[in-house]
């Protein structure tokens, strides 16, 4: 078997890669990555000399680059491939419809010329937008609210109309909120972390009461591997994880963790411009093919702080780095 998947230097595509290599003996990994900002090489340095594993840089908006790293056939493509923060594409959202959704297009457009057999589309939560009350299920209508979640939901609609029309074996999986080892140091977890680890304050956009749900980077890497297993063409299927905090409640805790005060270390700041109130999923159509998260978040957030307490040498040179202006 010969897997393409793209973005493998990010967050969830570098667990996904360690996952599916571990797992499926014998199966080949070609990971196509630009090497943006977030595109890390410390985070699969291990296996740079593994014989399954072939690394190419590359863009998912360049064909050429696509059909290189596809060859003459792969048996799927997992396009984890995005910009993915939403602060940054309040800034600048030309970047996010770029990779975001035309990058999509030209991975569906290999698919169809059957360079492969399927594509996952691995997307989010916030394409359903704003739940203010009970959760959210596949089938209810896309109502994104940034330009990041608006570029999500165009490539999900773009790739069930390919299914659509030309036939094309997609799935989509969308996540919720996901936390864990080798996280770019600028969404909430990582972020705060970091910072309370240099006895540094965190910012709290507005009142801190906006609910998220959590799910762990492992789980969320093994519900995109049984989607693509096992899920039907033409399907999305939410993976959503178990615990659902507000900011504030997330804050608490890693305060708490990292041995630090609410009074010193947490500020106030401006609320996020159009910021959803509440993210939900209802996850029973992937429970029932199968998946379920099996890291509760009391578990996973203490190994993930441990884990940042032992690698400060991965995320100290991206502090401030490349920092949203």
């Amino acid at each position: 078997m010969r897997w393409v998947v793209t973005g493998g230097l990010g967050f969830i595509g570098s667990h996904f890669i360690r996952l599916a290599l571990n797992e499926r003996p014998g199966l080949e990994i070609v990971n196509l990555d630009a090497m943006t900002y977030a595109g890390n090489p410390a985070n699969l340095s291990d296996l740079e000399q593994a014989p399954r594993y072939r690394f190419l840089r590359g863009d998912i908006c360049d064909p050429a680059a696509v059909h290189e790293a596809i060859g003459n056939k792969a048996d799927a493509v997992v396009n984890f491939a995005a910009e993915t923060h939403v602060d940054r594409s309040i800034d600048d959202p030309e970047a996010f419809l770029r990779t975001d959704t035309l990058g999509t297009q030209v991975l569906l457009e290999a698919v169809r010329q059957g360079r492969a057999a399927r594509l996952v589309q691995v997307s989010t939560d916030e394409v359903y937008g704003e739940v203010a009350h009970g959760e959210s299920v596949e089938s209810d209508p896309l109502r994104p609210r940034s330009p990041y979640a608006a570029s999500k939901a165009a490539a999900d609609l773009l790739a069930l109309a390919y299914h659509a029309t030309y036939g094309v074996s997609v799935v989509i999986t969308r996540g919720s909120n996901t936390y864990g080892p080798n996280q770019y140091p600028e969404k909430i977890v990582p972020l705060f972390i970091t910072n309370l680890l240099d006895d540094r304050s965190v910012p709290v956009y507005g009142d801190g009461l906006q609910i998220r749900n959590w799910l762990y980077v492992e789980d969320h890497a093994r519900a995109v591997l049984h989607v693509l297993e096992h899920g039907a063409a033409g399907s999305v299927y939410n993976a959503g994880g178990g615990s659902s905090l507000t900011n504030l409640e997330l804050t608490r805790m890693l305060v708490g963790a990292c041995g630090r005060s609410m009074e010193r270390h947490v500020a106030h700041v401006t609320d996020r411009l159009g910021h959803d109130r509440r993210y939900a999923l209802d996850s029973s159509r992937l429970h029932s093919l199968g998946w379920r998260p099996q890291v509760g978040f009391d578990e996973g957030i203490a190994g993930t702080i441990a884990w940042y307490r032992a690698n400060e040498a991965w995320w100290r040179p991206l502090k401030g780095a490349h920092a949203p202006a």
